[in-house]
């Protein structure tokens, strides 16, 4: 079917050839490839093969970190099934990915994270790629510097005007220009652009936040619109507090319009939220704070954050009394 209006959450390969990227607006899309055949999502099925893939990953070894539903780093240095080789687990992986759900993956090994998610990428939708130690550093030199994981747009857009276009040119700038340049993230670049990344693979990282967000087939500009879709925005989120065992103090909404300004609005509690009606009610309230009158609204999100619970005496007052006499 055809979109009239939102954006695309995600591009196959063949559509990529037409230039179709995710989070690009369908309309957009379909002046690049005007045969573009879109598809409703199902995320309920997406969830339920997320989980048959992590339950994979997890017959092989605990140490895995997700990235999404897809997609995560394993450390399979120590594995259940007492293989030596990664690469052989890797094989499997792929074998057992194919067999249990029919899906094609792409599997990256290297000494580390960062080079094993380059290794990942280099040879989709169905390749198998390696980078040895030994081979690391020269391997990075050849990349273009939009093949280094965490270098986002805006970041390589930067890069190049200062003259950086591959691992080479960033292996060739000090730590302190790059640091100077980029901040704290210029202490990674630094490193990555040598293959080095001493993050280890962290399987029970602490979840600091949940939440969901719609982008609208048209655009909307009434609160019972907006009250509706918040609706099943809320049920979601609550869902996947529940499957995640999450527990949050702040609500925060997030609105779009239409001209692609965004606002947000948010709510802290003493305590975590714990029912359903308490988060819709404060969804509710976080809404009707928000000005739809003068333009309609593309896109809305909720998360619950804060799961730190604070104490009494940080958050609570007591006003005393003065006793004034004469």
């Amino acid at each position: 079917m055809q979109e009239t209006g939102g954006v695309v959450a995600a591009a196959s390969y063949e559509a990529r050839k037409y230039g179709v990227r995710s989070a690009m607006a369908s309309k957009t899309a379909l002046k690049k490839c005007p045969h573009l055949i879109f598809v409703s999502s199902r995320f309920d099925v997406y969830r339920s093969v997320s989980r048959q893939i992590m339950d994979i990953f997890l017959e092989y070894t605990d140490q895995v970190e997700p990235l999404s539903l897809d997609e995560a780093f394993l450390d399979v240095t120590v594995n259940h099934k007492n293989i030596r080789s990664a690469i052989q687990i890797a094989r499997e992986i792929k074998a057992r990915i194919k067999e249990v759900t029919g899906l094609t993956a792409s599997a990256g090994v290297s000494v580390n994270k960062f080079l094993a998610k380059i290794a990942s990428d280099y040879q989709k939708p169905d390749g198998l790629f390696v980078i040895l130690e030994k081979d690391a550093e020269a391997f990075v030199e050849t990349l273009s510097i939009e093949q280094f994981y965490g270098v986002g747009k805006v970041t390589s857009e930067k890069m190049h005007r200062l003259g950086i276009h591959t691992g080479a040119d960033l292996k060739a700038r000090s730590e302190s220009e790059l640091t100077r340049l980029f901040g704290k993230a210029g202490h990674i670049y630094y490193n990555n652009a040598r293959g080095i990344d001493n993050r280890l693979v962290t399987p029970d990282h602490i979840r600091k936040s949940l939440g969901s967000e719609n982008t609208f087939l048209k655009d909307l500009n009434t609160l019972p619109e907006l009250r509706e879709e918040l609706e099943d925005i809320a049920q979601t989120v609550w869902q996947r507090i529940k499957d995640k065992r999450f527990q949050g103090r702040t609500v925060t909404l997030k609105v779009k319009y239409a001209d692609f300004e965004q606002i947000t609005r948010s709510k802290t509690l003493i305590d975590f939220i714990t029912d359903y009606e308490l988060f819709h009610r404060i969804s509710i309230e976080l809404l009707e704070q928000v000005d739809f009158t003068t333009k309609p609204v593309r896109l809305m999100g909720l998360t619950i954050s804060n799961p730190i619970k604070e104490s009494i005496s940080q958050t609570k007052y007591i006003q005393l009394e003065l006793d004034f006499k004469d």
